[in-house]
């Protein structure tokens, strides 16, 4: 395969060991790993971490390796970010795969295909993997065309990436004017709460600025009929995809078989609205539920401790009784 890989790795050797025999049968010829480092605090995670490096570096294939390892911990954001800055530094495009994103065979071919058919056309900005409604194609042909990314093993190009901005500078911009951008009330509010908590740090994450460099330019994302990747990373050692029985987790993949292209560049709105009712409206809101009930937890458990302490009206009391 001639298109690059990109994998980006962290302390689940586990996970890593499948998505990398996944690359190992598609042989690439060239592989770029990030990874960040070890948390100090964390017990093991050194040790973990390093398993992950070694198994990905064990490559028995013609392949040119780079690799760009963080020697201390930078979270989640910034090391995508700064790896994903430093991999268009060095190709023109990339097929991505984080280390619990497991692909379809057929992934890599439609992912290198797409991205030679559509390399000089600046309207589209990506080529994700996804496909969520599992029991049902939007249209006759392979792939549609989409405003929203999907970045479960995905693809773009080093003209794309350009536009991606960590710090969202023209967020005023778009915030003025959100149905510039997304066709309905509803997108508008909740991508304008989704960006600005994103902004803010209240959300910390680095793909909703993808999404946002996708809808500030009116860029299109391709989208397939069938799911060619499947997150096997759900688990409370996850960062964001922690919920097991969360709607994404391990969705079957299928295959496509041979490309049946689209005959036009437009938008399958309908396939938006059903993306954006089941992926991002209710994520956002089963994420700003959590949110609160860990304050609510933490708040608990700070008042028990006030009024258990000696001294405090409680204590106070029981010991009058």
């Amino acid at each position: 395969m001639k298109a690059a890989v990109t994998l980006i790795i962290f302390n689940r050797p586990e996970t890593t060991r499948k998505v990398f025999e996944a690359i190992a049968q598609a042989k690439p010829k060239k592989l770029l790993i990030i990874a960040d480092g070890p948390r100090p605090d964390r017990v093991g995670e050194a040790a973990r971490c390093a398993a992950a490096r070694a198994i990905v570096t064990a490559v028995d294939w013609d392949c040119e390796v780079l690799t760009n390892f963080a020697d201390a911990n930078m979270g989640c954001r910034r090391r995508v970010v700064t790896g994903l800055n430093w991999v268009f530094e060095q190709v023109e495009d990339s097929i991505i795969l984080e280390d619990d994103c497991l692909p379809h065979p057929d992934f890599f071919p439609f992912c290198e295909t797409l991205l030679d058919r559509y390399r000089d056309d600046t309207r589209i900005f990506g080529i994700g993997g996804t496909h969520f409604s599992s029991d049902r194609r939007w249209t006759g042909d392979s792939y549609y065309f989409s405003r929203y990314n999907r970045i479960w093993g995905w693809a773009t190009w080093r003209r794309a990436w350009q536009h991606y901005d960590v710090d969202m500078k023209a967020l005023p911009a778009f915030l003025e004017r959100p149905r510039e951008y997304v066709p309905t009330r509803a997108e508008a509010r909740e991508w304008s709460i989704l960006f600005r908590a994103t902004e803010s740090g209240e959300i910390n994450t680095w793909d909703y600025q993808w999404q946002f460099a996708v809808l500030r330019n009116h860029g299109f994302t391709i989208a397939p009929n069938a799911n060619l990747i499947t997150n096997i990373g759900f688990g409370p050692d996850a960062t964001h995809t922690k919920n097991s029985k969360d709607r994404g987790a391990e969705i079957p993949i299928q295959g496509l078989g041979s490309l049946r292209h689209p005959t036009e560049i437009v938008c399958n709105t309908r396939a938006d609205q059903h993306y954006f009712r089941m992926m991002v409206y209710r994520s956002y809101r089963r994420r700003a539920h959590d949110s609160l009930a860990r304050q609510w937890r933490a708040l608990r458990h700070g008042l028990a401790q006030i009024f258990q302490r000696p001294g405090s009206w409680r204590s106070a009391g029981s010991r009058l009784s």
